[in-house]
Order: C-alpha cells, then structure tokens, then sequence
C-alpha cells in the first residue's frame, strides 16, 4: 500500500504525534517506520491528496512540528513511497547518507529572502543616474521620438535595471552571508530579483532576524524585502 513521507529523522528523535495530524480529509494519522538508526515519518495516502491550501499547509505544519522536536530532513510535499518496505529499503540503502545530513543539520535553521523591485522608484533611480535616459524618456514622452528612441530607450532601462538589481541583491546577500553556514542563490525571476535560503545556527537566528529588518528598512524606498523563518531546512536537506 502507497505511503506518503513527510521526513527522515533519527531513531532518539521523540516522535509525538498526538498533537499533529497530515494530509487529506479527514487528516491521516502519522506514524514511524524504519529500524535501525533512522525512522521515516509517513501517512496513509488519501485518494484526495491535491497541492491546494489544505494538503500544503497540512505537509508544512507536520514538519514545523517535527522539527521543532529535532533535527530531520523534511521531504518536499507529494512524495509518495510504493509501500512501507520501500521505504525500509533506501533508510538502509542511503542510511550512512541521511545520518551524516542529520549530523550536519543539527542546530541549524532555514531563512528564505525575498526582494521585490519597487518600479517606480527603479525608473526615478534610472533616470536620475543617467543623462541618456532623460534625453531619451523626454523625447518619447506622449508618444514623441522616432521608433528607434523607444527602442533605445527600452533597452537602456532594462540594462541599467538588470544592473542596479543585480547590485543591490549582492549587497542584501554580503549582508546577511557572514551570519549563514551555507547558502542557496536561486535565479532571479521577472517577480523576485533575490531569491535567496540561507542555513543558520540557532544561536544567530535573531541576529540574522535582526539584520534582514535593518536592510529591509534601508532599502524599502526602493525594494521589498521579505524575511521567512527560522524554518526546517528544506533547501539543505
């Protein structure tokens, strides 16, 4: 029968289940499987199981609570095994593996950082960085200029835009590196410019708190940084 793993965890890891309930409607009881050094955290998996609020927020609360009593390695959501005794077999397979993951993130904590442009402020900046933007912009204002000054003009702010991103995430991120054990840059989208999980002791948790409220603050007149954590470290696991 199908099983759906939620996390690995080690063998001392406490494992209380009574407060906490997985995917599917009603909440499928959770339950331990494996022998040895690690066990799995698995559910029955529902005929019903979707990527909708409910089973997303489901997924992440067990691993919330899981964590919050140890260290795990929290498996992104929809994993589904074939039975039970597939999963026995890679706990054993990759047991040496997970066990040196478990090791490395004992004590430690995802933050995710997201940084949203604010546009309009990014095309003042623009312009009033530089002299061929205005000449351009005031030419092609209410439909004025030739085809070839929109042109122009479009592609000289998509490059200086495209610069200034690129060095403004730079600067959040040489903030915040020196307070991470690790970090995971992820490409820069048309809805984030930073995209960025950073793996953090516990004890620097607040600091790394701290300072991404201060860049926030210092930088709100042109960007929105978004600050989540301290979370399981799915980026890491």
């Amino acid at each position: 029968m199908p099983v759906y793993v939620y996390a690995i965890t080690s063998e001392s890891h406490p494992l209380r289940f009574d407060d906490v309930r997985g995917v599917g409607d009603p909440p499928a009881e959770l339950r331990a499987i494996g022998d040895g050094p690690l066990r799995a955290v698995v559910s029955d998996v529902p005929e019903d199981l979707t990527a909708g609020r409910r089973d997303l927020e489901a997924h992440h609360t067990v691993q919330g609570h899981l964590w919050s009593g140890g260290s795990t390695l929290p498996l992104s959501f929809g994993f589904v095994a074939p039975d039970e005794e597939s999963v026995h077999a890679v706990l054993r397979e990759r047991g040496e593996e997970f066990t040196r993951a478990l090791d490395e993130l004992s004590g430690r904590v995802e933050f995710n950082v997201k940084a949203v442009q604010n546009e309009e402020a990014l095309l003042r900046d623009v312009l009033a960085g530089s002299e061929e933007a205005r000449r351009l912009n005031e030419a092609t204002r209410s439909g004025g200029g030739s085809y070839e000054d929109r042109l122009a003009l479009g592609q000289l702010v998509a490059q200086e835009v495209q610069a200034r991103q690129e060095s403004l995430a730079a600067e959040i991120a040489e903030a915040l590196r020196p307070l991470a054990r690790s970090e995971k840059l992820s490409p820069p989208s048309q809805q984030y410019f930073l995209n960025a999980s950073f793996l953090v002791d516990d004890e620097k948790s607040e600091e790394f708190v701290r300072t991404g409220t201060e860049l926030a603050e210092r930088y709100g007149e042109v960007a929105e940084l978004r600050v989540r954590g301290p979370l399981p470290p799915y980026s890491f696991a």
